[in-house]
């Protein structure tokens, strides 16, 4: 799981080193590849139990909206999170909503009767380089299976979600990481997921080493607007409210900017983060609820986990890609070939 023979940064890595790390979070992927076919969905499930019945607080950042992402508003106004999260490409997520409210609907028969509708979480890449994006092959099904297919140990790389994208002009994808900290003697843990469309080559940083310009100067690529999208989701069992989490979903974008993104125009940059451990319950009859949260005077520990379980969450998401050639012949490497 881990990038090379050591992590990125200084923090010590959970024992997957994966965003499942976080106790409760599993991950299922659904891929779809066949010549110019490379698609395909990636289902994160929070929790193991109804989420619309006990919520998770979240927050997000949106460090540049040039996406499609559904459901982030609510979050960013109610900050609890209340269904799956699913990954898939730009034109599908009109697909993956309605399978993931079916999937709602089947696990609460209330849910638009007597009590609210339910605010499905979906977020997209364009893949369109590498996949028939305009051919829509993601169908409802596809996301059930994703979310079937959850489980604590889970394929990266060219997967679900992550099987068409790009990344720094190479394979990218699903990527993932995590990091532990101890706060009050206790250890917690801080898990990232990527699904990683982002970034232009000659700008790539390895660990600090600029190896955009050394594979740039071998393959003379040419000099492009920074275009893409990058989603990244935080998972956390510390105590956060959903400002909290907010804030820490905003620290997503110092891994940007250690693998060489300039967060382009072109580019969505999206971050939502939740913790698993407060629960808000939908039927709740009391007036008042308690939260946990984290002392903000140590809420660094978080922020220095959240930067690094990122960025090495997006060049896991590199390291695990593999040749392919897709849609009208169109090519992406894998990083491993350039790194000696």
């Amino acid at each position: 799981m881990g990038l090379t023979d050591r992590s990125i940064g200084i923090m010590k890595t959970g024992r997957l080193n994966l965003i499942t790390d976080v106790a409760g979070v599993k991950v299922g992927h659904y891929t779809l590849s066949n010549q110019e076919i490379q698609t395909g969905v990636t289902a994160i499930l929070p929790h193991e139990g109804n989420l619309f019945r006990e919520k998770l607080l979240a927050g997000v950042s949106v460090i540049n909206g040039f996406g499609k992402s559904v459901g982030l508003m609510q979050i960013d106004e109610l900050g609890t999170l209340e269904t799956p999260i699913i990954l898939t490409n730009t034109l599908s997520v009109g697909t993956a909503t309605t399978a993931l409210v079916r999937y709602m609907l089947a696990g609460d028969e209330q849910i638009g009767v007597s009590t609210s509708t339910v605010n499905p979480v979906v977020m997209e890449c364009n893949d369109g380089t590498l996949n028939d994006i305009r051919g829509l092959h993601v169908k409802e099904e596809h996301v059930l299976a994703a979310i079937e297919d959850a489980k604590v140990e889970f394929a990266e790389g060219a997967v679900g979600g992550g099987t068409g994208m790009s990344c720094f002009g190479l394979k990218g994808g699903i990527g993932s990481a995590s990091r532990v900290l101890e706060l009050d003697g206790s250890e917690y843990t801080v898990g990232a997921l990527v699904m990683s469309n982002c970034g232009v080559l000659k700008n790539l940083i390895v660990d600090g080493r600029k190896i955009g310009q050394e594979i740039q100067g071998q393959k003379d690529a040419a000099e492009k607007l920074e275009k893409g999208s990058i989603i990244m989701i935080v998972a956390t069992d510390v105590p956060m409210c959903s400002r909290q989490l907010r804030r820490a979903a905003k620290r997503a974008a110092v891994a940007l900017g250690r693998v060489g993104s300039y967060l382009g125009n072109g580019s969505g940059d999206i971050c939502l983060a939740f913790s698993t451990a407060n629960r808000i319950e939908h039927y709740a009859e009391r007036d008042l609820s308690s939260i946990g949260v984290i002392n903000e005077n140590r809420i660094d520990r978080v922020f220095r986990a959240v930067g690094e379980a990122v960025e090495e969450a997006i060049l896991s998401s590199l390291m695990h890609g593999v040749d392919m050639v897709g849609r009208a012949g169109n090519r992406r490497e894998s990083l491993r070939k350039y790194l000696k």
